[in-house]
């Protein structure tokens, strides 16, 4: 093995970071294998023992493609597998899942149901004809993605066996065809054997993409030159203005030879420029010979980041006496770096805005290799105000690092694994062999910026592994950063941390969380949790579900189903409230998105955090169907929130306002923060910046420009710091308050409620209670009226009391948690009701109902009368879509009672909200609106409580 003589370049050029993906090139042969291929399933995994290469295969298939989107496998049953694991058996146990496991009925609740499925081992055969021209010249058998694990014959030869998840499968097949035909053999398993990425890893679980059997992508016999290029890694250098080209040459002739190197790169996705070309003669040893050439790219080369994600095509070819081998490669200029506790792109920080993108492909149940598809997703990505994207577990093909590049996304890309590492178990030298795979297919990417070994690693001595598997890469490749591993455990090797703990929600956190366990506020941050020497990035924020929008079912129309979705609908409508499962989506919605915007906010509020990983901002179908997305499955809107209205709060540019309270009376003072975080392109001179204060109707409390100030890169610049009385407030007002700072505009809803309520008329003839006794039971016989406001924990668990009731809307979901709290998603009420009309609201949950969630109790209103409609409805958890009432009314005799779940006398000193929602009840009560139409025993009203 030689190397060439580095050639010393003395430039000026402002040195850009160089990054490549192989294409073919004119000179290059090659026959397309797409079409019909004989097939067979192996399920006894008998057909090396009985030579199947050997013999005509009885079934026909297309690819590329799959077993499943070709039809073949075995029916879904009560009893399938799953290459997955089960965290919750309520579907295989309890009796409300019976008829969903019968035969002819199967239909599973924990993810996208695929129509067919099957483990084990398959055959595809094709009769290939190698052409007279290809003798003597290297070929090679490409196979962009197979899952699993392939083997090839050749007529009866066996060529050998590949595993790759995340890369390409590429057999040598120089010197052992000849021209003429053949037989080429594949055998697939996509068993987990001896190597075991874990069950829920992306690259191989039925969560999401399923754990498929086939090909996809390109499929081809490529031909080239007996000296030919066989790799070619670009290392930027922007400081020095130069890219380091890195280049295997392998020679199949077996004599010695000089040839002429040639590198040209001109620009491809920006301002047209044309880089000098280098030739360089070389010598090729007899067998391979690897080359290392600097490149300069001139004086002021194009530098690829988010803003301006501009990039190169460079020609690499080597010429003989006889033929040419050239590749055409696209490559970015870019430096990924750390400065202190951020991450740089080109020496500026960045803060990462990022989703997680988890193989979720319902149409074909793999990932897509085509790149416009890849290019409407992080369209869509963009126009949400991200710029990075996490691959969970897997690695995605080409085609999304092509489309990144063209887009300006940030991606971090994990190498198939969510595993138990460490004890020198196969997996351990699997996740190197498959991020070399990777690094060497996808490596000169310029989107490739972020790598870890996987997902959020277990066992013992995974932390030694760690540390060693990113020392690894941080000595052979400095393209990217690295961090052990997503989620946890840390190791001190990483360049970035990913943390679990710098967000409002986590596992087992229940209503313990800032946002269920303290008054609203838009003033926390994460500054507790940042590494104090490193970058910290935040793990899988977020996670805040939605009800089922039932009108995606019809989207299905792929090889996986929403029998999931049919579950869920089902169990609304045998609880009669099928009609509201429009309602139930947008006022989840709401209430999730209200979620997103205080988690994303914390992590812009926090001086030095490095960014966010969302999980996610489209849902997630597996896991116990994790509706957790603000768009669905296919990246689409659900209609309660558009892409203009999140990047008020998710963008490079976010103005921030930073409040320790946002409910308040008439006699306190509006005490806020005024921000912006600023990660845009350059630093920014803001000459039109300006907070208002606005009542409902439009009219302004408070309008004021502030003075023009400039926004470093990386930063959050405090803006101004207003206190402003509220005394002008006369009655109950939500106001919102605006800021906008140049193009960038955000607002945050506050409530203003009297600090001293009038005397409700005839309030005297209301007989408030917290229980029902005797009294009260002939107080409403004798046609009196009641209000029972019941304290949190009077309500019977069966009745409603065993519902974890909380402000937030349900975390993950509640099969996959094991019921973590809260159980619910949020109210759906009619803001027009008079009962309501002293408490301002919307028809879902916002910041003025976290006292009343916080201080109550569900009620299971068929426990009570099902043709009761509540004034205030709580939404159910969607896998038993149970109605509940927050507040509602009926008719006791010859007396009228209004039962509310939430206790609004305790400690009423403290809390504005509970003292106004009782001023609006009893003001209904007392007025000639109250008029219960459903009768009521008595009985049934004292059997709620304990």
């Amino acid at each position: 093995m030689m190397y060439c003589r580095v050639i010393p370049i003395v430039v000026s050029l402002a040195v850009v970071s160089m990054f490549t993906c192989c294409t073919a090139s004119r000179d290059e042969a090659s026959i397309d294998l797409s079409g019909e291929w004989t097939f067979g399933i192996d399920s006894l995994d008998k057909g090396i023992e009985q030579e199947w290469f050997n013999q005509p295969l009885p079934d026909k298939v297309k690819l590329p493609g799959s077993m499943l989107t070709n039809g073949k496998g075995n029916e879904v049953k009560a009893d399938s597998a799953w290459t997955a694991g089960i965290w919750n058996d309520d579907w295989f146990k309890k009796p409300e899942y019976a008829r969903y496991r019968e035969p002819g009925n199967v239909k599973i609740s924990f993810w996208l149901q695929p129509l067919k499925r099957y483990t084990g081992v398959a055959w595809y055969q094709k009769e290939i004809e190698i052409p007279e021209n290809w003798n003597d010249r290297h070929i090679e058998l490409f196979l962009e993605r197979c899952h699993w694990e392939t083997s090839l014959w050749i007529d009866d030869v066996k060529i050998g066996m590949q595993n790759a998840l995340g890369a390409p499968h590429k057999y040598d097949l120089s010197k052992l065809v000849k021209p003429g035909k053949h037989k080429l053999t594949l055998r697939i398993d996509n068993r987990v054997k001896e190597i075991d990425p874990g069950a829920d890893a992306h690259s191989i679980s039925d969560n999401t993409q399923t754990n498929w059997n086939g090909v996809i992508g390109e499929m081809k016999l490529v031909s080239r030159p007996p000296v030919y290029i066989s790799s070619v890694q670009l290392f930027p250098d922007i400081d020095r203005k130069i890219v380091t080209a890195r280049i295997s040459v392998r020679n199949l002739a077996g004599r010695p030879g000089n040839y002429q190197l040639k590198l040209q790169a001109r620009s491809k996705n920006g301002p047209e420029k044309k880089v000098e070309a280098l030739y360089k003669e070389v010598s090729v040893a007899a067998d391979s010979t690897d080359l290392v050439v600097e490149y300069p790219m001139g004086v002021s080369p194009l530098l690829w980041d988010e803003f301006n994600p501009w990039y190169y095509a460079m020609e690499v070819s080597i010429k003989g006496d006889q033929e040419t081998d050239s590749r055409t490669l696209d490559f970015g200029m870019r430096k990924v770096g750390i400065a202190g506790k951020q991450i740089t792109i080109n020496s500026r920080p960045v803060f990462l805005r990022g989703t997680l993108e988890c193989a979720i492909f319902p149409e074909t149940g793999y990932p897509p290799t085509r790149e416009d598809e890849w290019q409407r997703i992080f369209k869509i990505c963009k126009s949400y105000g991200l710029n990075h994207i996490r691959f969970h577990s897997w690695c995605p093909p080409e085609a999304a690092f092509t489309a990144a590049d063209k887009a300006g996304i940030y991606l971090a890309v994990e190498s198939s694994a969510w595993a138990t590492v460490g004890d020198g178990k196969p997996i351990d030298q699997y996740v190197y062999d498959e991020s070399n795979r990777i690094v060497s297919a996808f490596g000169n990417h310029p989107s490739f910026c972020l790598m870890a070994y996987g997902n959020e690693a277990h066992g013992d001595n995974a932390v030694p592994y760690l540390t060693g598997f990113v020392n690894y890469w941080k000595e052979k490749d400095k393209r990217r950063i690295y961090t052990s591993s997503s989620g946890f455990p840390a190791s001190p090797a990483s360049e970035y941390t990913s943390s679990g703990a710098a967000r409002i929600q986590w596992w087992e956190g229940g209503l313990t969380s800032p946002i269920n366990a303290k008054p609203p506020a838009s003033n926390y941050e994460w500054t507790p949790y940042l590494e104090k020497d490193k970058p910290t990035v935040s793990h899988e924020i977020g996670q805040w579900c939605v009800y089922p929008d039932f009108r995606e079912m019809s989207r299905y129309n792929g090889v996986l189903k929403p029998k999931n979705f049919e579950i869920f609908r089902d169990r609304l409508a045998d609880n009669h409230l099928l009609h509201l499962a429009d309602s139930f989506l947008l006022a989840s919605g709401k209430l999730q998105v209200l979620c997103y915007k205080a988690d994303i906010e914390a992590a812009f509020r926090t001086p030095e955090f490095a960014g966010f990983q969302l999980l996610d901002l489209h849902d997630f179908p597996g896991q116990g169907t994790a509706l957790v997305g603000v768009l669905n499955a296919f990246w689409e809107e659900k209609g309660y929130v558009t892409a203009k209205e999140f990047r008020r709060f998710c963008n490079s540019t976010v103005p921030l306002a930073s409040m320790p309270k946002m409910i308040f009376t008439n006699n306190e003072r509006l005490n806020a923060r005024l921000e912006v975080a600023h990660h845009g392109a350059k630093s920014l001179n803001v000459q039109n910046a300006g907070w208002k204060l606005q009542r409902a109707d439009g009219s302004l409390l408070y309008n004021e420009k502030l003075k023009p100030v400039e926004l470093q890169v990386g930063r959050i610049t405090l803006l101004d710091s207003v206190s402003k009385p509220l005394t002008s407030i006369t009655s109950p007002e939500k106001l919102t308050l605006s800021l906008t700072v140049d193009t960038f505009s955000n607002s945050w809803d506050v409530w203003v409620y009297p600090a001293k309520l009038p005397v409700v008329p005839d309030e005297q003839q209301i007989k408030v209670v917290q229980k029902i006794d005797e009294a009260t039971v002939r107080h409403l016989e004798s046609g009196g009226t009641v209000l029972l406001t019941l304290k949190k924990g009077t309500v019977k668990p069966e009745k409603g009391g065993s519902i974890a009731v909380g402000f937030s809307s349900i975390f993950w979901n509640t099969a996959w948690t094991k019921g973590q709290a809260p159980h619910t998603l949020g109210v759906l009420c009619d803001p027009r009701h008079p009962a309501l009309a002293e408490f301002p609201t919307e028809y879902h949950s916002n910041y003025q109902w976290w006292d009343a969630m916080s201080h109550s109790d569900a009620i299971i209103i068929d426990s009570v009368d099902n043709r009761i409609k509540p004034i205030v409805r709580i939404i159910d958890d969607w896998f038993t879509a149970r109605p509940l009432g927050l507040v509602f009314e009926c008719k006791v005799g010859k007396g009228k009672l209004l039962v509310t779940g939430v206790d609004l006398l305790s400690e009423a000193g403290s809390r504005p909200e509970a003292r106004q929602l009782l001023f609006s009840i009893k003001k209904y009560m007392a007025g000639d609106d109250f008029h219960p139409a459903v009768d009521v025993n008595v009985e049934r009203i004292k059997s709620l409580l304990k």
